[in-house]
């Protein structure tokens, strides 16, 4: 059986230093390529493209993953600015809300992290609290660790059955749920750390940082649920 191939979706930058040169870069963070191959499938970067385009890539791929990065713009859930909100990321918005549509409609497996699970709960009507106060590290560039716990009959409780640490920096959370969504984990103070699509072929969303840590069992689950079918 050939290794699958998942398309993670990109950061992108306006100034990236490339040795002598500051330059705009369409990039991501290596731990998403290394999680991806060390669970068995062949990672393929997706940089801000057409909406237009998004479900001819989503054909070209086995499976789907939403990246972290930057606030999904209020604008996109009909709430006003929080001046806390980081400052709007149009072209990512406007590619990763139509990849979450087209693979949704695809019935691609799709595993959406951090920003992806707040840009998932959006893409199916739900809101985001804009800025948390007191939960975990929020210091500029560092990543906290808290406990999350799974919620039983989840799939992700299937998964991961115990309370487990996770890296998390986020400052937003999932307010109200979209259309359709679960949830599958909580941390201790009741923020929703993770979520899923019960019908969908495989569609989950966690708030935390796999790709910053050593637990390989989502993202196995993903490249396992992605795995072409051999007749």
């Amino acid at each position: 059986m050939g290794r699958p191939l998942i398309g993670v979706s990109t950061y992108l930058e306006s100034e990236v230093r490339w040795g002598v040169w500051t330059l705009p870069a369409a990039l991501l963070p290596d731990g998403y390529r290394r999680l991806v191959q060390a669970a068995g499938g062949i990672a393929v970067m997706l940089p801000p493209d057409s909406p237009d385009h998004a479900a001819a890539a989503i054909e070209r791929l086995d499976g789907l993953v939403i990246s972290g990065g930057p606030d999904v713009d209020p604008d996109r859930y009909g709430a006003e600015r929080d001046p806390r909100t980081g400052p709007p990321a149009h072209e990512r918005d406007t590619w990763e809300l139509a990849l979450i549509d087209a693979a949704l409609a695809a019935g691609t497996p799709m595993l959406a992290i951090c920003r992806g699970m707040q840009a998932l709960n959006v893409a199916l009507g739900g809101t985001l609290v804009q800025h948390l106060d007191g939960h975990g590290d929020d210091r500029p560039g560092v990543f906290g660790t808290h406990s999350v716990v799974p919620v039983p009959g989840t799939r992700y409780a299937s998964l991961v059955p115990e309370e487990s640490g996770v890296a998390v920096h986020h400052h937003q959370a999932l307010d109200r749920l979209g259309s359709g969504l679960v949830v599958s984990a909580r941390a201790a103070d009741g923020t929703v750390e993770a979520v899923e699509l019960p019908g969908a072929p495989w569609v989950l969303g966690v708030q935390w940082h796999p790709e910053m840590a050593d637990d390989p069992r989502v993202m196995q689950d993903l490249v396992r649920a992605a795995s072409p079918v051999v007749s």
